[in-house]
């Protein structure tokens, strides 16, 4: 391998849709439905199989966070660094990216509680579904120490921890730029590891374990860590052959430590490597359907929950009713898990997307209004 596999004289590639990047996050939302789906079977599957189904939840909220700050760092790190989107432009955008359809899942899963009482079906577990819960979900307040992390669409704790993290993205990227990328590397992973020993000493958990009511300080480090990891991606070049065996080793080497127990910090070792890995190889030929697949991700994951819920609550009555066989459970099992892909897919197409092509066009005209001219020219903000 050439000495010119890694270096900083090259030009990287630039992030782009449909190829490496936009096929992890789809890997990872289905990773994640398969993860929430995996305890309502016959047998969970981590008893079934291996429990790593069950204790998966941490790695793939791991890969999730990273991938999070590395993709919104390139994406957007340049126009707000520059100047050209203000925090308060660039948290806006984030915040009506995530919150609509949050807020319509929540409201669903109300009237579908409600519903249900209405005809007399009580849920199985009730606890999950404890109305002083709500109003901090609804809120995606839930991580910031507020009563409200259990039961519900819990899931959407990492949202209401990433809205902490929008906040602080322009100021976090301010830091990092000044350290250089070998330098925000470092630094990077020493805060974690700082930040890692803190809760350990202060509230009794590794970072990757901590209760929902302290999401936010669970997700900051590995936020600042994808962070880290696209400074790192757009000032060193790493050739894509190289990338490539080590994005594979690293998938390789992710498998076989989750085969054994949860190994955490190996195993983020690898996420970032991957995640390095993934960015680091050009996309020539772009597929659509993977960008497709991509797009569809938030949906996959701010549903899936939503749809497992609905699925069983009608699944087990009915199983419940008439005896059905373990045979026919697993069918009716799979059958809720392709509920889920479907509902998303259709939820994206028929709801999301065209809500977030109305916010769009609405931002677009308030920041038309406000633009300052200079010179007879309009300074444009980037979208």
């Amino acid at each position: 391998m050439a000495w010119t596999a890694i270096s900083t004289r090259n030009e990287t590639p630039p992030i782009a849709r449909g190829g490496w990047l936009d096929a992890l996050r789809f890997i990872v939302a289905s990773l994640i439905i398969l993860h929430h789906f995996q305890a309502a079977g016959p047998v969970p599957l981590a008893h079934a199989l291996h429990p790593v189904f069950e204790r998966g939840g941490f790695l793939l909220t791991n890969f999730f966070l990273i991938d999070s700050g590395y993709v919104l760092m390139r994406v957007y790190g340049g126009a707000v660094g520059r100047g050209a989107m203000s925090p308060g432009d660039f948290f806006i955008k984030r915040f009506l990216r995530v919150y609509p359809a949050h807020l319509l899942m929540g409201l669903a899963l109300v009237s579908l509680i409600l519903l249900s009482a209405v005809i007399g079906v009580a849920p199985r577990n009730p606890e999950w579904f404890a109305w002083d819960q709500l109003p901090a979900q609804l809120t995606l307040t839930q991580a910031f120490g507020l009563h409200g992390g259990l039961g519900w669409n819990a899931p959407s704790w990492s949202i209401s921890a990433l809205i902490g993290c929008y906040v602080l993205f322009p100021y976090i990227l301010r830091a990092l730029k000044t350290l250089g990328p070998w330098g925000a590397m470092a630094g990077v992973i020493l805060l974690y590891l700082v930040a890692n020993e803190a809760c350990h000493a202060f509230l009794g958990y590794p970072v990757y374990q901590m209760p929902m009511k302290f999401g936010f300080l669970r997700a900051l480090p590995l936020f600042i860590l994808g962070m880290g990891l696209a400074v790192f991606s757009e000032k060193v070049f790493v050739a894509p052959r190289l990338a490539r065996i080590i994005g594979i080793s690293a998938a390789v080497g992710l498998a076989v430590v989750q085969w054994y127990g949860k190994n955490a910090l190996i195993s983020l070792t690898f996420i970032s490597l991957i995640i390095i890995a993934a960015g680091a190889i050009p996309v020539l030929r772009p597929s659509k359907l993977i960008e497709r697949a991509s797009v569809v991700s938030f949906s996959m994951f701010i549903t899936n929950e939503v749809v497992r819920i609905a699925w069983f609550g009608v699944a087990n009555v009915l199983i419940a009713k008439y005896a059905l066989s373990t045979e026919v459970q697993w069918g009716i099992w799979g059958a809720g898990v392709l509920a889920a892909f479907v509902f998303a897919f259709a939820f994206n197409a028929a709801v999301d997307q065209p809500m977030q092509d109305w916010i769009k066009t609405r931002l677009a005209r308030g920041r038309s209004q406000r633009r300052p001219v200079e010179t007879g020219a309009v300074v444009s903000l980037e979208g």
